[in-house]
């Protein structure tokens, strides 16, 4: 157990001196294991490790769904989601904030991405809200809470990652995110329908449309809903894999954005390389952090870290929703995914000794980055903002976020009291 709360601590202070975290995980658990188990185990163990995550085949759905992200974002798709939800509520008291909720909701359904999401609408919803008038920090807000759901409703890169760590049917968790995505989505503009009535001038109506106008949007994403039903309902209906359906998906955004021109040589070989550069981020993260687990699990931390919380003797829902509350706590200072696959080989075997679903808990963890993706004073999603729109303080958007940063940890809670939202998708693919 020693020496696991020493690679612990050894991960913790190499961060603080600036080295990146892959490389702290993959150092100490290489180091861990050869002082436990001798050298040559550790470079054998470390060797098997990279091949098996270069040459596994499910992981290739990481960088096809990271493709149908980028090749969507070009295509021009959320902007039409923005106009046709624009058209039905934008005219309401808050109506471009709803709006900007909904068109995160069906980007992140083609997208599975929450810093894409954010960084989309932020140059699509922002200029909108702005021109007639809506405040910095509710528009930033919403922006950036609104961005979160891009992980929660499948496809998510998010998901995919926990299921391959920890063996989780990635069908069965894209399924449970489906109602956890819509619900918080709803809870969200219940927070908007709020904010506005307290503070109406932040928020004035926009445009009112006519129904024939109305329709004219509605058959604007039509590209969107056949990208949805074409890989999410040939993943669910078992006519493909989840690695199949990201090919297809990317293939499908891959011919929309050449339909629509938006794809010059130029701009192929800039998606090529983003997608293969954050690709190859996810790949060092993941090879890193299995060398990390492999070394804790050589270690006798797992098992003495579950008679101790089982000794306490608090139920085992108290106990999850300790580990929630940690994760809360943790995602204010760490990145989000690094702390994940950092506490995973902790908290996982305890999950399942418990006798909980992993379906259920991969949600809770998807839903415990979304609070951390907007918590300051580390949140991406805030700082990805901040970069794209320089006139907009990061204390105005600190300020705009708080309000929906409490709707996902109420959210949290809900889904932690009532596993049924999460598991009752799953069960009818059985």
């Amino acid at each position: 157990m020693t020496e696991a709360l020493l690679g612990f601590v050894a991960i913790f202070v190499l961060a603080l001196m600036r080295m990146p975290l892959a490389f702290s995980m993959g150092l100490v658990g290489i180091v861990g294991i050869g002082l436990t188990r001798g050298w040559m185990p550790a470079l054998a163990s470390t060797a098997q490790v990279v091949h098996e995550t270069g040459f596994a085949y499910t992981l290739s759905v990481i960088p096809l769904f990271i493709l149908m992200g980028n090749f969507v974002a070009r295509a021009g798709l959320a902007h039409e989601l923005f106009h046709a939800a624009y058209t039905f509520i934008g005219h309401r008291r808050g109506g471009l904030a709803h709006a900007t909720i909904a068109a995160c909701a069906g980007f992140g359904a083609i997208c599975g991405s929450s810093i894409a999401t954010a960084a989309t609408m932020s140059k699509v919803a922002y200029p909108s809200m702005k021109k007639i008038g809506y405040s910095d920090a509710l528009s930033t807000g919403v922006i950036a809470a609104g961005g979160t759901l891009g992980i929660m409703i499948p496809p998510s890169t998010i998901m995919v990652i926990y299921g391959i760590i920890t063996e989780t049917h990635i069908g069965k968790l894209f399924a449970a995110g489906v109602i956890p995505g819509v619900l918080t989505a709803i809870l969200m503009m219940v927070a908007v329908v709020i904010m506005t009535s307290r503070d109406p001038e932040h928020a004035p109506p926009g445009e009112k449309f006519t129904w024939e106008q109305r329709w004219a949007a509605l058959r604007g994403i039509w590209g969107v809903l056949l990208l949805v039903f074409v890989v999410l309902g040939g993943i669910y209906g078992g006519f493909f894999t989840a690695t199949e359906g990201a090919g297809m998906g990317a293939m499908g955004a891959f011919l929309f954005a050449l339909a629509r021109k938006a794809l010059s040589k130029e701009v192929l070989l800039q998606v090529l390389i983003e997608s293969a550069r954050t690709t190859a981020m996810l790949f060092t993260l993941l090879i890193a952090a299995t060398i990390f687990a492999n070394f804790v699990n050589y270690t006798s931390l797992p098992f003495e870290l579950k008679d101790w919380i089982t000794g306490l003797g608090l139920s085992p829902i108290m106990i999850v929703g300790a580990m929630m509350l940690i994760y809360v706590l943790l995602g204010t200072v760490m990145e989000e995914l690094t702390m994940v696959l950092l506490t995973i080989p902790l908290f996982f075997p305890i999950v399942v000794q418990l006798g909980f679903d992993p379906v259920w808990f991969g949600v809770l963890i998807v839903m415990v980055i979304q609070i951390g993706l907007i918590s300051p004073p580390v949140g991406m999603n805030l700082f990805v903002l901040n970069t794209l729109l320089p006139k907009v303080g990061l204390g105005t958007i600190f300020r705009g976020v708080w309000p929906l940063v409490l709707v996902l940890v109420i959210t949290l809670g809900i889904l932690l009291a009532f596993p049924s939202l999460s598991l009752w998708l799953p069960s009818m693919m059985d």
